[in-house]
């Protein structure tokens, strides 16, 4: 393909690479934090929600990655 085709690409994965990254902070180590903090007490909702925001950002950085193998030599 072309130059171009290989930064769309690039540029595809780290927009996604991006969001895995906001969905851990926000999602899995902002709980964490409150919880340490004392401002959310503990139960069983925040750790269950950190597990489901760590397997997102887990898949959306797998599909990055699958997105980089669309880069041409």
């Amino acid at each position: 393909m072309s130059l171009v085709h290989n930064e769309q690409v690039k540029l595809t994965a780290t927009f996604l690479n991006g969001v895995a990254q906001g969905v851990f902070a926000v999602g899995c180590l902002g709980p964490i934090v409150a919880m340490l903090l004392g401002t959310v007490p503990f139960g069983p909702i925040p750790p269950g929600v950190a597990a489901a925001c760590w397997v997102l950002a887990s898949v959306l950085h797998l599909m990055a990655r699958r997105v980089l193998r669309r880069l041409t030599p």
